[in-house]
């Protein structure tokens, strides 16, 4: 049986999230492919995300879930607690000890 971690996992303000992306060196239209977010060709032809710009917005009350933020601070390399591993990688130091 899999051993569960318990996550505290509370949704990020705008401003929260913003310097997470920043941190990461991503743009939003990264960021949120990265996420799985849709895209769109912006007016000047460079592509965007409609949603993360939304969830960055201090003036829009939709906000990311706490999971999904979790998720972003582990896929940039970010959680203050946890780091993800290749179950190759991690397999292999297992076996060498």
């Amino acid at each position: 049986m899999s051993k569960i971690i318990p996550l505290t996992m509370p949704a990020p303000s705008g401003e929260q999230l913003k310097a997470a992306r920043l941190a990461a060196g991503l743009s939003q239209a990264q960021a949120a492919e990265l996420m799985g977010y849709p895209l769109q060709t912006g007016s000047r032809g460079g592509v965007q995300s409609r949603t993360w710009q939304a969830l960055e917005s201090p003036g829009d009350e939709r906000q990311m879930q706490g999971p999904a933020f979790a998720m972003f601070l582990l896929l940039t390399g970010q959680h203050p607690d946890y780091c993800l591993l290749s179950r190759t990688d991690s397999l292999a130091a297992a076996e060498s000890t």
